[in-house]
């Protein structure tokens, strides 16, 4: 079969599989979900074999110990998984619910009701954590769902399709309501894109060049999520203790994620006591420091940063440093270089505060916080499809309710228009 048929049948197939799921009630949805989770916790010696494989080919090509971290189903990664399939199970179905109900002077009562999108397209990289997140998601949001994973995960992405299709067979879930591309020709993803009739969104997961090969080649909507050039400003009125603390968990805890700071801003009044302090902890982690011209007079170590630097988002042990006047310099070099994913503030100054809050528009904004936590699972949205850093529709992290949208509900009793 010809591949642009292959990927026409299974698109297909969701769009009919679509209709039923939109219909499942809570309790199936529920008890596949549950079924799901109990099946990669049984299987996941199963799993992390062949995780094994993607991996050893990962090394042979070189990719980095961030990418690496991010390909590996351990343990751990696999009892996350489960734990997250069943938070979303223990949320609140958001199908039909109705909202906005208003009495119109004709005596109508109209509303909003949720709906799933339908049939909705991942294509992703790296993390086959997303083939389960992303099919309780879908299935718990009433929406069929084609996944296209990368090739360095695909005997990782087989497996874990078994299992969650072999629980959705024992459930009374339609077959083809969660697929899996398992070729790993690259165009693929090229024929899905073109399926606009069939599949309702694209939500790309991976790194910019992938987003931005999908958003040039897709006639599909698609959510976007260029990068995450998170930043994290350390105010004057800061306490240096947590500002140390949240520094470095932004960065270090987790390198290879969108959510870990990339770049640094210290306000110009503390720098000089405060960088040797984020210096020391650094360079104890391995972290290569870039920064301005001040920053490189206070820590001779640091490497004099570009503007290609504070753009860019490292996923690895790289921080970029810049010293600003005030919260409106770091302001503006966030409204320069940032990306709209997550923003933090240390400080105990409860108006800057406030500002910062108000007056950045990324998808995160915080306060006295570790940008680590923008993230669907730690915002009580369990396992989440992804974050948005464009407007329409979703913003930010997305969950169930970023799965769904609305139809207005009419009820008369009789009513014409003159």
């Amino acid at each position: 079969m010809a591949l642009s048929d292959e990927i026409f049948l299974i698109a297909k197939k969701a769009r009919a599989a679509s209709f039923e799921v939109a219909n499942l009630s809570s309790t199936i949805k529920n008890g596949a979900l549950e079924e799901m989770a109990k099946g990669l916790e049984e299987n996941a010696e199963l799993l992390k074999t062949e995780n094994a494989k993607d991996l050893a080919r990962a090394k042979e090509k070189g990719l980095t110990e961030a990418m690496i971290n991010r390909l590996t189903l351990s343990q751990k990664v696999i009892a996350s998984m489960a734990a997250g399939l069943r938070e979303v199970a223990a949320l609140e179905d958001p199908v039909g619910i109705v909202t906005d109900v208003k009495v119109r002077p004709n005596g109508l009562r109209i509303g909003r009701m949720s709906i799933p999108l339908g049939v909705i397209g991942i294509i992703y990289e790296s993390r086959p954590n997303v083939t389960a997140d992303a099919a309780g998601l879908c299935l718990k949001s009433g929406n069929a769902v084609v996944l296209r994973g990368g090739s360095e995960s695909i005997d990782s992405n087989r497996a874990i399709a078994k299992v969650l299709a072999e629980a959705c067979q024992k459930c009374g879930v339609p077959e083809a309501a969660i697929q899996v591309i398992t070729t790993t020709d690259r165009g693929a993803v090229l024929e899905m894109l073109k399926l606009e009739e069939q599949i309702d969104i694209i939500i790309p997961r991976g790194g910019e060049g992938l987003i931005r090969f999908v958003v040039e080649n897709s006639k599909i909507p698609v959510i976007k999520h260029y990068k995450g050039v998170c930043h994290v400003y350390v105010d004057v009125d800061a306490d240096m203790e947590n500002a140390v603390n949240i520094a470095f968990n932004a960065k270090v805890q987790r390198p290879g994620v969108c959510n870990s700071m990339e770049t640094l801003l210290v306000h110009n009044d503390i720098a000089a006591s405060f960088l040797p302090l984020i210096a020391g902890v650094y360079k104890e982690a391995g972290v290569e420091i870039r920064g301005c011209a001040q920053t490189c007079a206070i820590l001779p170590e640091a490497k004099q940063a570009t503007d290609a630097d504070y753009a860019k988002e490292f996923l690895d042990l790289i921080i970029a440093i810049k010293v600003v006047e005030d919260l409106d310099g770091a302001k503006a070099h966030i409204e320069r270089f940032g990306s709209l994913h997550t923003e933090s503030i240390v400080t105990e100054n409860y108006t800057n505060a406030e500002r910062f809050i108000r007056e950045i528009n990324s998808s995160s904004v915080m306060v006295n916080a570790s940008t680590r936590f923008a993230d669907g699972f730690e915002y009580g949205l369990g396992a989440e499809i992804g974050i948005s850093t464009t407007k329409l529709h979703a913003f930010g992290p997305m969950g169930l309710g970023e799965l769904t949208t609305k139809k207005f509900i009419v009820y008369g009793d009789g009513q014409i228009r003159e």
